[in-house]
C-alpha cells in the first residue's frame, strides 16, 4: 500500500501537472470506486471547476476545487493519480477520468480497483500528527507515546497517532532507532522514544521523491523485505514475524 512518501510524491507531481487546470468533463469508469456515493454525484459536482490546490492528509489526497468542492482520494493498494497528455489514450486500469479543457486528463488508475474516490464528504475519521509537519515535535510524540501500551510497531501503524506511516517505513524507523518492534512503546525509555521520533522524520524525508511506481521504490531498505539476509549493521540474520496481521522485519541483535 502506498505510504506517506509515495502519496506525497503523487501530490508533488499533481501540483506540477494539474494545478489551475479546468475540469471539463468527469467520467467514472468503475462505479465501485465511488461507493457509497453515486458516480453521477462526482461527475456533476466536479465538472466545470478549476483545481485550486492539492493537499495530503496522512495517506489521503485532497484536491481543492473552485467553489469550495473537495475531491478525496485514497489510493489503497494499487491506486495512482497522474496527468496524461490526451484523455483518449488512458490505460485499461483507469477507473476515473477528469478531462481538462486543454485536452489533457487527470486519471485515477487502479489495477485492483480497491481505491476510493469521493467528493465533499469528510470520511477521513480521526487522523494523528503529520510527521513531516512542524507540529510533529519530540514533545508531541512523547505525549502520545508515554500513555500507550501498544507494541511500538502497531502504535506507529495506528493512523490515530501518527498519520501516513505504514508497514515499510515503520520497520525502517525502528531499525534505525534500534528498537524491538514488539516492545510496548510506553515501556521504552524517553531517550529511546526521542531517538525513534528522529528516525521517523529521517526515514520519511529521505523516502519522498518526485515519482511513484510502487511502495518503497525510492528508498533503499535496510530491513523491510530482507528476511534471511544479514543486518547491515551487525550481520545478524534479519527475522520476519507476524504482527497485527502483517509481516514485521527486524534484527534480533540490534533491536532490543
Amino acid at each position: 500500500m502506498p505510504e506517506l512518501p509515495e502519496v506525497e510524491a503523487v501530490c508533488r507531481r499533481l501540483r506540477r501537472d494539474a494545478l489551475h487546470a479546468e475540469i471539463a468533463v468527469v467520467k467514472i469508469l468503475r462505479p465501485s470506486v465511488t461507493r457509497p456515493q453515486p458516480p453521477r454525484t462526482i461527475e456533476k459536482r466536479a465538472a466545470g471547476r478549476t483545481i485550486d490546490a492539492i493537499r495530503r492528509r496522512g495517506k489521503n489526497i485532497l484536491i481543492d476545487l473552485s467553489g469550495g468542492e473537495v475531491l478525496h482520494i485514497h489510493l489503497r493498494m494499487t491506486g495512482n493519480l497522474l496527468v496524461i497528455p490526451d484523455a483518449r489514450f488512458r490505460s485499461a486500469s483507469t477507473r476515473a477520468v477528469f478531462e481538462f479543457s486543454d485536452g489533457r486528463a487527470l486519471v485515477f488508475e487502479d489495477p485492483r480497483a480497491l481505491g476510493k474516490l469521493w467528493i465533499g464528504e469528510d470520511r477521513l475519521g480521526e487522523i494523528g500528527l503529520e510527521p513531516l509537519d512542524a507540529s510533529f515535535t519530540p514533545e508531541a510524540f512523547e505525549n502520545l507515546a508515554q500513555r500507550s501500551r501498544q507494541p511500538v510497531k502497531l502504535f506507529l501503524l495506528d493512523q490515530r497517532h501518527v498519520a501516513g506511516i505504514g508497514n515499510i517505513y515503520a520497520a525502517e524507523a525502528l531499525w534505525r532507532a534500534k528498537i524491538d518492534p514488539r516492545k510496548p512503546i510506553g515501556a521504552i525509555s524517553k531517550t529511546r522514544r526521542a531517538r525513534l521520533h528522529a528516525a521517523i522524520v529521517e526515514v520519511l524525508k529521505s523516502a519522498v521523491g518526485e515519482s511513484y511506481n510502487a511502495p518503497g521504490d525510492n528508498f533503499p531498505s535496510d530491513v523491510y523485505g530482507r528476511e534471511g539476509e544479514p543486518c547491515h549493521r551487525c550481520r545478524t540474520v534479519i527475522r520476519r514475524i507476524p504482527q497485527g496481521g502483517r509481516s514485521t522485519y527486524f534484527c534480533p541483535f540490534c533491536q532490543r
